[in-house]
């Protein structure tokens, strides 16, 4: 889908509100790709963030997915205006392992006070990906409540 930002500076926006969560640089994920309804994170897949049988924790898998799809319900909002997470469901659709995890958000409908997105999350080992979680969520958005200011 095409959408229409209502924000000129969306992408500076959004990427400077990312910069200031320390749970996504504790990971070491970061915002590779930015775009009107769109959002991608990567982390790449270290020891620390496994669990038990060396698989990327599903809490970790859930954290990139939640952040790919607000910021990318976030690249659609007014520039006055924040991301909260209302709600997520996540299916684990294989083990999350591999060189690196990719969380891939997509604006499914916007809206004036909740937009719909969905998530989904790849390993990628070499030329390949696997999909290893789906999300769906719902996102609030909290006009006059710039996360600068919060």
């Amino acid at each position: 889908m095409d959408f229409k930002t209502l924000d000129p500076s969306f992408e500076q926006r959004v990427r400077d509100s990312f910069a200031r969560q320390a749970a996504m640089a504790l990971i070491g994920a970061s915002m590779t790709r930015v775009a009107p309804g769109r959002c991608e994170i990567e982390l790449p897949v270290r020891e620390d963030l496994t669990q038990q049988h060396k698989f990327v924790h599903g809490g970790v898998v859930g954290m990139i997915a939640d952040s790919a799809g607000g910021y990318a319900a976030f690249t659609l909002m007014p520039a006055d205006a924040s991301v909260l997470t209302v709600e997520y469901k996540i299916n684990m659709l294989a083990p999350a392992k591999g060189e690196r995890l990719v969380a891939r958000g997509e604006v499914v409908k916007p809206g004036r006070t909740l937009s719909i997105v969905r998530a989904d999350v790849y390993a990628i080992e070499g030329a390949r990906e696997t999909l290893v979680a789906a999300t769906q969520q719902t996102l609030m958005v909290m006009h006059g409540k710039s996360d600068e200011r919060l």
